[in-house]
C-alpha cells in the first residue's frame, strides 16, 4: 500500500483507539490499548508513543488526536481534560511530534466525532447540526455551515455543560445541574443503579419503571435541546454515544419535549437520528482532521 495515510486517534478515559486511513476514510488498521490509570499526561505519553510506532508506516504523513477535553485555538495544546488527572495546557503535540516524527493536530473528542460524522455518517447530508455525544459524560460539536465551530479561543461547543437545574447536581466542570449531570451514563448509574444497555434490556421486557425511566430521560434531554435549538437553529440534531444505543425509548419523549417547547419556525425541518459511526467517529474525525492539517482533506 504506497498510497498517503494519516494516523487518527481518540483518546478516552478507559481505553486509546488507534486507526490508520487513507484520504477516503478506508481505515487500514485499527486497535486499542487501555488508557493508564490514573491517566497522568507523562503516563498516557509513555502508552501512546509505542501504540503510534506500532501502527506507524514510512506512507504516514500526519497524526489527529481527539482529546476529552478543549484545546487551544491552534490546536497545540490540552487546556483541560476534565476527568483525566492533572491534564492542564500539556504540549501534548509538541510531545507527540519530537517523538514520532510527524506533524501532530489536537482537538476535542466530541469535535472529533462530530468531523467525523459529517466526513462519512449521519452528518454528511446536512451543513447546520449539533452532535451530542451521550456516554460516560456528554459531549457536544456544531457545525455551521459547513464547519465546526470551536469559537474564538478554540473550546466553544461544551454543550454537555450547559445548565437545565440550577439547583441540580455538582458537574465537574464547576456548574450545577448541567445537562451531563441529567443524561450521562455516570447519572444513569447514579440514579437507578443499572447502565444504560441494562435499562434498555428492561424496558425491551416492557418494565414499567424502566420505560418510565427512559421517558423522564427523554424529556430532560429534549429540555437542554430545546435552548441549544432557540440559539442555532440546526437542520439536524444527531445522538451518539453509547446511550444512543437505546434511543428508541427515548426519542419519542424527547421529540413531544422539544415540540411542547420550542416554536415552529425555530424548529421547522429539524431532523433528530442517530450516529451512524458508532465508536469509530472519533478515530475517523481525528484522521480527517490531520488531513486538513496538511492541506489534503
Amino acid at each position: 500500500m504506497n498510497q498517503a495515510q494519516v494516523m487518527g486517534i481518540d483518546l478516552g478515559g478507559t481505553a486509546i483507539k488507534l486507526g490508520r486511513f487513507l484520504a477516503d476514510g478506508t481505515c487500514l488498521a485499527s486497535f486499542s490499548v487501555p488508557t493508564p490509570q490514573p491517566a497522568f499526561p507523562e503516563a498516557v505519553l509513555q502508552a501512546l508513543i509505542p501504540a503510534i510506532q506500532r501502527l506507524k508506516t514510512e506512507h504516514c504523513q500526519a497524526l489527529g488526536v481527539g482529546m476529552p477535553g478543549p484545546t487551544d485555538a491552534s490546536r497545540r495544546l490540552a487546556k483541560l481534560a476534565i476527568n483525566l488527572p492533572q491534564w492542564h495546557n500539556v504540549p501534548l503535540a509538541d510531545w507527540l511530534e519530537t517523538a514520532i516524527g510527524l506533524p501532530v493536530v489536537l482537538e476535542n473528542d466530541a469535535n472529533c466525532a462530530g468531523l467525523g460524522e459529517a466526513w462519512l455518517g449521519a452528518g454528511r447530508h446536512f451543513q447546520d447540526f449539533i452532535l451530542l455525544t451521550l456516554g460516560t459524560g456528554v459531549g457536544g460539536a456544531i457545525f455551521l455551515g459547513g464547519n465546526l465551530f470551536v469559537g474564538r479561543h478554540g473550546a466553544a461547543g461544551e454543550l454537555g455543560l450547559l445548565s437545565i437545574d440550577y439547583r441540580g447536581p455538582d458537574c465537574h466542570s464547576g456548574n450545577r445541574g448541567s445537562l451531563e449531570q441529567h443524561v450521562s451514563a455516570q447519572a444513569i448509574q447514579r440514579e437507578t443503579g443499572k447502565n444504560g444497555a441494562e435499562l434498555a434490556q428492561l424496558a425491551a421486557k416492557g418494565i414499567p419503571e424502566a420505560l418510565a425511566y427512559w421517558e423522564r430521560y427523554g424529556q430532560l434531554l429534549g429540555v437542554g435541546l430545546a435552548n441549544l435549538l432557540y440559539v442555532l437553529t440546526p437542520q439536524a440534531v444527531i445522538l451518539g454515544g453509547g446511550i444512543s444505543a437505546s434511543a428508541d425509548y427515548f426519542l419519542p419523549a424527547l421529540t413531544a419535549e422539544i415540540q411542547d417547547r420550542v416554536l415552529a419556525p425555530t424548529r421547522e425541518d429539524l431532523t433528530i437520528v442517530v450516529a451512524e459511526l458508532g465508536n469509530r467517529a472519533g478515530m475517523l474525525g481525528a484522521a480527517r482532521l490531520a488531513w486538513q492539517s496538511i492541506g489534503k482533506g
